[in-house]
């Protein structure tokens, strides 16, 4: 299992204390350190099921000061990925990734029903 998150983030913070509470395994990586590629954003996202703008950080403060709210609905999920794979810090967090899943952001039960028997 990979864990994508920011180590300074609170919510990232509390998605790591649940893992390790839960005894799961993961190998963790700092997405502002190691930002995700484009190839690995486009494998992630197609195996989500999610929409594309799940994966942006829609309350940091690079993607207010880009404008992407008003941007994004005009660019081609292509130009998404791309985007996504410029700066970790537009990717939101933490990302989970499983053989079984993708999950972005913490919500503890869903969490709990993906990765818990």
């Amino acid at each position: 299992m990979l864990f994508l998150c920011y180590p300074k983030c609170t919510t990232c913070k509390k998605a790591e204390k649940w893992l390790k509470e839960n005894h799961l395994e993961y190998k963790m990586r700092d997405i502002k350190e190691e930002n995700p590629n484009y190839e690995e954003l486009k494998q992630w996202y197609e195996r989500s099921g999610l929409d594309i703008k799940k994966f942006f950080n829609t309350s940091g403060n690079l993607y207010k000061e880009l404008g992407l709210k008003d941007k994004l609905p005009d660019m081609s999920e292509e130009d998404k990925l791309k985007l996504l794979a410029t700066n970790g810090m537009l990717v939101k967090r933490p990302l989970l990734i499983t053989e079984d899943a993708v999950l972005t952001g913490f919500k503890e039960e869903q969490w709990r029903s993906q990765l818990i028997i």
